[in-house]
């Protein structure tokens, strides 16, 4: 059950044994059903969430209405508003489960009790952040400079597995656009 966040832990840091036995045991092991909503817009966010198994889709809903997708967080990925688990402010977003998830899970207790004991682990979530930013700065500059032939190129290059796991009005909805363009670029792309 540990054994993808151990080797994702250990990409960033080396950890004991000892260390090592306190990091699973803080982590809260949980088994979500598809289709569980994990956060609501105006609910304060008080967990960060390893994805051990599953897929799972942030959103916003737009001033008409409209779900709009910020990230998909499959297996390896963590997920969490986190300007509300920092702040203890309202989130703006939803989070739910698109898949049965197996989560692995901190509370902002529980991950201050685990910084306490294992510092080193600062490393890791400094590097987690770093990532996250950068692909959220990535993702920012290639939805104002490139087309949406591009945007499907990128996504289904970068993450090859979703198409597969997702409704695709989940997919057109993260490139901002339409679920039948999504289908036309589809077909183009496959008569190259």
């Amino acid at each position: 059950m540990f054994q993808n966040i151990n080797n994702y832990a250990a990409r960033s840091v080396s950890l004991t044994v000892e260390e090592t036995a306190l990091f699973n045991e803080i982590l809260e092991y949980r088994k979500v059903p598809k289709k569980t909503r994990l956060l609501a817009a105006g609910d304060i966010c008080n967990f960060e969430a390893y994805v051990n198994k599953g897929c799972i889709r942030e959103y916003i809903i737009d001033e008409n209405g409209v779900e709009v997708t910020l990230q998909f967080a499959i297996e390896d990925w963590w997920v969490s508003d986190l300007a509300s688990f920092q702040d203890q402010s309202p989130c703006t977003m939803y989070i739910e489960t698109l898949e049965d998830c197996e989560l692995l899970i901190l509370t902002r207790d529980s991950k201050e009790r685990l910084l306490t004991e294992v510092p080193k682990l600062e490393r890791m979530f400094r590097l987690m952040l770093q990532r996250h930013l950068t692909v959220v700065q990535k993702r920012l500059f290639k939805t104002i400079s490139t087309t949406a032939m591009e945007k499907y190129l990128e996504f289904i290059n970068r993450y090859p597995s979703i198409p597969q796991r997702v409704p695709q009005h989940y997919i057109a909805s993260y490139l901002g656009i339409s679920p039948e363009f999504l289908s036309k670029l589809r077909a183009r792309n496959l008569k190259k």
